[in-house]
């Protein structure tokens, strides 16, 4: 009998529209910052875990990790860092999760990282205890080098062979991964901007505010009705959103909304008008103008586009991972 292959699946995109994150046990919703893109994910499921590495493009997301199940990150390169649970440093980091845990990062140019995903979770290697969010840490250049080495060569290897031993090889490379990532942790340097981005306090103002707005996206949600709703101040509001989203709650809103409408054009919307007053922009001019701005054409023409025969229109809920 034939050994079954270990090789990696590879997803690439180049249409910000059809992309569709394939990370099991990772649900993501995203909202673009860039017309165009060129995105790939290449995904190498081992016993126990999957090895995710992504390139990704200028997006907003929001995730959340399956229940019963461990994540850790890092970057591939360096470049813009990321902010991610409102901290913008991804040097010489590593991100932690356990199961049910939530991030939320803002990537304004393309980059490169790696995840890896146990199920079951990891309880016995004495790795910081997760949170109801994902924590971050700083480690050593010296930790994070190893870490990117190791997925560099795993993905080499696997991608040149033919047949392998999947238990016995799988097995050997989760063994490396895991020994590199216990490394990591063994050399955390403690950092105070690490322990303020691991507080949950304001963490969860955020948190309040995106649930609310995740069902009321559509409506007009002014500062002091929202505030009052979470029981917190203007202020304090503000600052979390600023924190943890890089930009004002009225210009993420905007933008939310944008990739709202666009997602409904796609799937065939009665018109655009329609459209665009059931997501709140009541001056049609200036929604086309901002509209063609972040997508680099006008919202008719996106709705045209759907509406041809033998266009397959898209799924509206195609920005979220499916299992």
């Amino acid at each position: 009998m034939t050994a079954p292959l270990l090789v990696p699946r590879v997803f690439r995109f180049d249409d910000v529209d059809a992309f569709r994150s394939s990370i099991r046990n990772l649900d993501v919703d995203f909202t673009p910052l860039a017309r165009k893109i060129s995105a790939e994910q290449i995904i190498l499921s081992l016993p126990g875990c999957d090895l995710n590495y992504t390139q990704s493009f200028p997006r907003i997301v929001d995730a959340q990790l399956a229940p019963h199940t461990t994540a850790v990150g890092f970057t591939m390169d360096d470049g813009v860092p990321m902010r991610f649970n409102g901290a913008e440093r991804d040097r010489d980091v590593i991100v932690l999760g356990g199961g049910g845990a939530f991030y939320t990062s803002v990537e304004e140019t393309p980059r490169q990282y790696a995840s890896v995903i146990f199920t079951p979770e990891i309880v016995d290697r004495g790795w910081p205890n997760p949170g109801l969010h994902f924590s971050i840490h700083e480690i050593s250049q010296r930790a994070q080098d190893r870490l990117r080495e190791v997925v560099r060569q795993v993905l080499l290897v696997t991608s040149e062979q033919v047949t392998i031993a999947e238990f016995a090889t799988g097995a050997s490379i989760k063994e490396t991964l895991l020994a590199a990532i216990d490394n990591a942790f063994a050399e955390i340097v403690p950092a105070k901007w690490a322990t303020r981005a691991n507080t949950t306090r304001q963490f969860k103002v955020f948190n309040d505010a995106r649930a609310i707005l995740a069902g009321d996206v559509a409506h007009p949600i002014y500062s002091g009705e929202l505030a009052r709703q979470i029981g917190v101040s203007v202020r304090a509001l503000h600052d979390a959103i600023l924190r943890y989203r890089g930009v004002s709650l009225h210009r993420y809103l905007r933008l939310r909304r944008l990739w709202l409408v666009r997602r409904q054009l796609l799937a065939g919307a009665p018109s655009v008008k329609a459209c665009a007053l059931a997501y709140g922009f009541w001056h049609l001019s200036d929604f086309s103008r901002s509209y063609r701005s972040q997508f680099g054409e006008a919202p008719s023409e996106t709705l045209a586009a759907a509406r041809r025969p033998g266009v397959p229109r898209a799924d509206p809920s195609s920005s979220r991972h499916e299992s």
